[in-house]
């Protein structure tokens, strides 16, 4: 029903390696795979048509032993400090798939969706799934800095980003969910363009802030993963019942 893989901690490269070599193994699965990330060192990911060296600090990554890689699909660059970061893989086979893409967009961000709900039960702010248009061009490199269509936003700002690559075998859907908010002298020091801080400020949302404790994250993050794994089984098991 859902393959489960839990990588040991590896670093940013061997990850988005694991993912594009399950993408271009899908035809051997019958299941749909669902794959959390454990990283050697604080990570950061950018989608494959970004150019780094237009980006990046490289000695500021140095300094924070940050760990960079290029994912295997599209979208911005991501903090792996801060989030829970995730990917799905969906067989072509497989009931749910769609040759539409925002229909496979929908498909995992409203399971997305349910799990943040269960983390914020406790709000009595409405959680919905918003088609947001924003005029942040200056920011359209940066995934938790501009909400795009699909993203999940809580109280108008973005909780969780995506990006996706669909081949003839399936598609692999790559997802971080903001746990807490980034700290602004690390991304102030890495990133070339300072305003970017203030965007993500204020389009980001996150539940805890950014001087929380590591063990307060790792429980959120624990959690999240707990919530992602239910909703996603008790969703495919729903399309394997109608």
């Amino acid at each position: 029903m859902l393959k489960i893989i839990t990588s040991r901690p590896v670093s940013a490269k061997k990850n988005m390696d694991r993912d594009a070599d399950l993408l271009n193994q899908l035809n051997q699965y019958s299941d749909p795979i669902l794959h959390f990330y454990e990283w050697e060192s604080p990570s950061i990911t950018y989608g494959y048509f970004i150019m780094p060296n237009k980006i990046f600090n490289y000695e500021a990554l140095a300094k924070h032993n940050i760990d960079i890689a290029r994912r295997p699909t599209g979208g911005g660059v991501v903090f792996h400090i801060w989030d829970l970061a995730f990917s799905f893989l969906m067989p072509r086979t497989h009931p749910f798939f769609s040759l539409n893409t925002l229909e496979n967009y929908a498909f995992v961000n409203n399971i997305v969706l349910k799990a943040i709900k269960q983390m914020l039960h406790k709000t009595k702010v409405t959680l919905t799934l918003e088609d947001a248009q924003v005029d942040l061009s200056l920011q359209k490199h940066f995934c938790m800095a501009r909400p795009t269509k699909y993203d999940v936003i809580f109280q108008g700002k973005k909780v969780a980003g995506a990006a996706q690559r669909k081949t003839k075998l399936g598609y692999l859907h790559q997802g971080t969910i903001s746990l807490a908010m980034p700290n602004e002298q690390i991304v102030n020091d890495v990133l070339l363009n300072e305003e970017i801080y203030k965007a993500m400020l204020a389009n980001t949302y996150a539940p805890l802030k950014a001087d929380v404790s590591l063990k307060e994250l790792n429980e959120l993050r624990e959690n999240m993963k707990k919530n992602l794994t239910h909703f996603f089984k008790q969703e495919l098991q729903g399309a394997l019942s109608v």
